[in-house]
């Protein structure tokens, strides 16, 4: 009975290991000769940092279909869903014109809000801009 609990450990560890790592990650790991401990470590941040250097989707102007699927990827519903999706939209529009279309773009590069975005574009409107 113990041998066929051990067999089946063995297995269960052997076959979760072989379809979820990376194979380019695992030849980095033969590469550096790891195994056990080191190895599982090593291939779950190898295959962190290969989803990390995945490029991200290119920014495409937000639609009210792409907030709603950007609410939906967050699992949102309701009250909070329905916020996220204005604020969404609201950020996207098109920038005022002149100074204070340039001013509101900084503030939402620097990701102010409320006060500090305030402050920060009433002070870059009175200096023009810049």
């Amino acid at each position: 009975m113990m041998r066929k609990l051990l067999l089946l450990a063995v297995l269960a560890v052997t076959a979760s290991g072989a379809f979820a790592a990376n194979p380019a990650c695992e030849a980095k790991a033969a590469e550096k000769k790891l195994a056990g401990a080191a190895k599982s470590s090593f291939v779950k941040k190898c295959e962190a940092d290969m989803k990390a250097a995945t490029p991200a989707t290119p920014a495409t102007p937000a639609t009210p279909a792409s907030c709603e699927a950007k609410a939906a990827e967050k699992k949102l519903a309701g009250a909070a869903k329905n916020s996220f999706v204005q604020k969404c939209q609201k950020e996207m529009k098109a920038p005022a014109p002149g100074a204070q279309g340039v001013c509101e773009n900084k503030a939402a590069e620097k990701k102010l809000a409320g006060a500090a975005k305030k402050s920060f574009v009433q002070k870059c409107v009175k200096d023009g801009g810049n």
